[in-house]
């Protein structure tokens, strides 16, 4: 275990690294940092943190720059989670509040992430998966042809165009209405086939040919949209950071380009803490000269889906986390009033 003054010589490496993007000399620290001990005490905690892999030497002559090692420690021990100002939440409430519909809450959410934090912003839409039925409307547009909409409590809607068997009249269409709603909404995805199984049966013979045409539809809009969807912006964030890239930035452009490598980053929405994965705990090759801060939102307490950015390594880790962290707050009270 490292002793505080330790801890503390390398809170203030990491903060003066991010903070000036040059390597971090003994005497500097001693100056910049109420620290308590001389320049020769924190060269040798400098060369023991150095020893124990938490900061390295990336050149002769000069300071040290922490390592993935002690981000992490940093993050884990060191780094509280700076809250957003009065008037920074204001701002995000009345951006976000602006939105119309779940595509509109979605971009806005990206572009106010990437400004917020100056790094690529990752918003994943809410998986139908985890969502449930708010309401399914059925709407005649002929005799024998019938407008299914699916609303979920995300707001995400859906529509299908049904063409019926048979000609199926409106009071049919209320009755089926009615009783499908009776029984999935408020319910569950994934436990609406189960629910709905021996509806038809509730009707008349001539009706229920038509009553399994609207069923199957409703169904196979689940199956349909269960992939999973993300939105990402903020790209060029990345160029003002080329230093902070070994090589190149495109192995991490790659990267962000495949949507499966993304969701793997993210994480699974049911693990909706604040996560922090840093350089090489990226298991994708590309983006192991960034880290990725992410958590997950939803309405009524359960996380539908995950939000994030990627930076480079060298990121304001307690900013960054406040600035997801309130941002995943408030689209999630959009969706539980939407």
């Amino acid at each position: 275990m490292l002793s505080e003054r330790r801890l503390q010589v390398l809170r203030a490496i990491v903060q003066d690294y991010v903070g000036t993007e040059e390597p971090v000399g003994s005497k500097a620290l001693t100056e910049r940092h109420n620290l308590g001990v001389s320049p020769a005490t924190v060269r040798n905690d400098m060369a023991a943190l150095e020893d124990e892999g938490y900061i390295a030497q990336p050149h002769t002559s000069a300071g040290r720059i922490p390592t993935d090692k002690g981000y992490r420690l940093f993050v884990d021990k060191l780094a509280g989670v700076k809250p957003m100002s009065p008037p920074e939440r204001r701002a995000i409430q009345n951006f976000l509040e602006g939105a119309v519909d779940l595509d509109d809450v979605v971009a806005r959410t990206v572009r106010l992430l990437a400004q917020l934090t100056r790094q690529v912003a990752v918003v994943q839409y809410p998986s139908l998966t985890r969502s449930t039925v708010r309401h399914v409307e059925l709407l005649s547009l002929a005799p024998a042809r019938v407008m299914l909409v699916l609303i979920t409590d995300t707001g995400r809607v859906e529509q299908r165009m049904i063409d019926c068997p048979a000609p199926f009249g409106e009071t049919s269409l209320a009755d089926l209405r009615a009783r499908l709603n009776s029984r999935v909404a408020g319910r569950r995805f994934t436990d609406v086939p189960m629910l709905v199984e021996d509806l038809p049966e509730a009707f008349d013979m001539e009706d229920r040919g038509t009553v399994s045409t609207v069923l199957s539809t409703l169904l196979e809009t689940l199956v349909e949209e269960n992939e999973e969807r993300l939105m990402i912006g903020g790209t060029a964030n990345l160029t003002r950071f080329g230093h902070d890239f070994p090589l190149t930035i495109r192995p991490v452009l790659e990267a962000l380009e495949e949507q499966v490598v993304l969701l793997k980053l993210l994480g699974e929405a049911k693990d909706s803490g604040m996560t922090v994965r840093i350089g090489h705990e990226n298991a994708h090759e590309g983006l192991n000269s960034t880290s990725v801060v992410s958590v997950g939102y939803g309405s009524g307490g359960e996380a539908v889906a995950k939000l994030g950015v990627v930076g480079p390594t060298r990121m304001d880790y307690p900013g960054t986390m406040g600035a997801v962290r309130a941002v995943a707050r408030y689209v999630g009270q959009i969706l539980a009033e939407s």
